[in-house]
């Protein structure tokens, strides 16, 4: 069994910094979430959709390609509501732009990125089965005078 104070052997970078965009869709008062696949990182967690922003690009350009290659749609980004940063275990840092948008259709044609899709009111949300990066901001939404009519 692996002691799990202690780092695995080799090579690993001291910390990890990660900017994503994550795309805040409504439609009828509830959120669009997206279901990561099993297996792998964070299985079967649920999210917000959108991804890394690769160096060069602004967090609306990122969620663009990101809805294009997760959903198969087109979106486009409004405004950023908030920023929050996450810590995960493993020294791995998130920076997270959340940016309002809209879609050209709800026809999804999901990616093998994306296992299930569903829309849901923020004060309905399992907190628990949500990536911890996403937490802080649906807790807000969830709180918000009137966010069930956004």
């Amino acid at each position: 069994m692996e002691n799990p104070t202690h780092a695995p052997a080799g090579p690993i970078e001291s910390s990890r910094h990660l900017r994503v965009a994550a795309a805040v869709v409504w439609r009828d008062g509830e959120l669009l979430l997206t279901q990561r696949p099993p297996g792998g990182d964070l299985g079967l967690l649920w999210e917000f959709p959108g991804g890394k922003i690769e160096p060069g690009e602004t967090p609306e350009h990122a969620l663009i390609r990101e809805i294009r290659e997760e959903l198969g749609v087109g979106a486009r980004p409004l405004n950023t509501i908030a920023v929050h940063r996450h810590e995960y275990p493993g020294e791995l840092r998130v920076e997270i732009a959340f940016v309002r948008c809209e879609l050209d259709t709800l026809d999804f044609v999901p990616s093998e990125a994306v296992y299930s899709v569903r829309w849901i009111r923020p004060r309905d949300v399992d907190l628990g089965e949500l990536l911890a990066g996403d937490r802080e901001f649906m807790k807000s939404l969830a709180a918000a005078p009137g966010a069930d009519r956004a």
